[in-house]
């Protein structure tokens, strides 16, 4: 009868003990845990099973493999780009876009890097929108431009599982000799909009003094008595003697005063 010597029970029991810490660790990598922002998107030997998460999850190694997806807001920085309006002004823009994953399935298999994707895309679609427009429109209009940047993407990242949520744009720089022309144009249109308010009150004083013409030429009197009112207005505020030509025109009107004193 054969004996089992100490040296090959020895080496079997160190063989099953690596097979057996080998399929312990293969085991606890087996389990995977997601945070409630976050899906495992789950490849069995190289095509699309499902969407798992969040929560212990159960990946076998070799035959399987996971790539997590983080659900959260995205804030992304599009890089400052040089811009030409349609009038051809050169400007420099940045703006910050905010976006997430609605979809892991189609973020991880219709684009390889949906971050960068996104990214590039942002900074082609601002030069393109805001080549579309003039100067003027560009820095009055832009809470129109941010809802019209944030359709557009939000419609061409919608294969890609995204959903673009708010786009911003954050400066808008100029050359130093456009500053200066815009600033003369500010003045410019200020002072035209003083003229026309000059002229405005002109006319509408000159509306005014007609009309009191026309009342005092229905009542001659009154025109005397204007005239002297002022008359005692200068002599309440100055010592010194005045001398005032009289108006022919009022003579008519002083002896017809004269007359009807002495009749009553």
């Amino acid at each position: 009868m054969h004996e089992v010597s100490s040296g090959d029970f020895s080496n079997t029991f160190v063989f099953f003990s690596v097979i057996g810490v080998i399929v312990l660790l293969i085991i606890f990598r087996s389990f995977r845990i997601l945070w409630e922002f976050e899906r495992g998107v789950i490849f069995t030997l190289g095509r699309f099973w499902k969407v798992k998460g969040p929560g212990l999850i159960l990946v076998f190694p070799i035959v399987q493999k996971m790539i997590r997806v983080d659900l959260r807001v995205v804030v992304l920085n599009v890089p400052t780009q040089e811009v030409i309006s349609r009038d051809n002004v050169s400007l420099q823009v940045n703006a910050v876009l905010y976006f997430r994953v609605i979809d892991p399935q189609r973020a991880i298999i219709n684009v390889e890097d949906f971050f960068e994707a996104t990214s590039q895309l942002a900074q082609t679609t601002l030069r393109s929108v805001l080549g579309q427009h003039e100067l003027d429109s560009i820095l009055a209009e832009r809470e129109k431009l941010n809802a019209s940047l944030q359709n557009i993407l939000d419609e061409q990242t919608k294969a890609w599982g995204i959903k673009v949520t708010n786009v911003e744009i954050k400066q808008v720089d100029l050359d130093e000799s456009m500053i200066r022309a815009i600033a003369k144009q500010a003045e410019a249109e200020r002072d035209r909009r003083a003229k026309v308010i000059h002229a405005e009150g002109e006319y509408q004083a000159s509306e005014k003094l007609l009309k009191a013409a026309q009342v005092l030429a229905k009542q001659p009197q009154t025109m005397v008595l204007r005239y002297l009112q002022t008359l005692g207005s200068i002599a309440e505020e100055n010592n010194s003697t005045i001398v005032f030509p009289l108006p022919i025109e009022l003579l008519p009107m002083i002896e017809s005063f004269a007359k009807k004193g002495k009749n009553e």
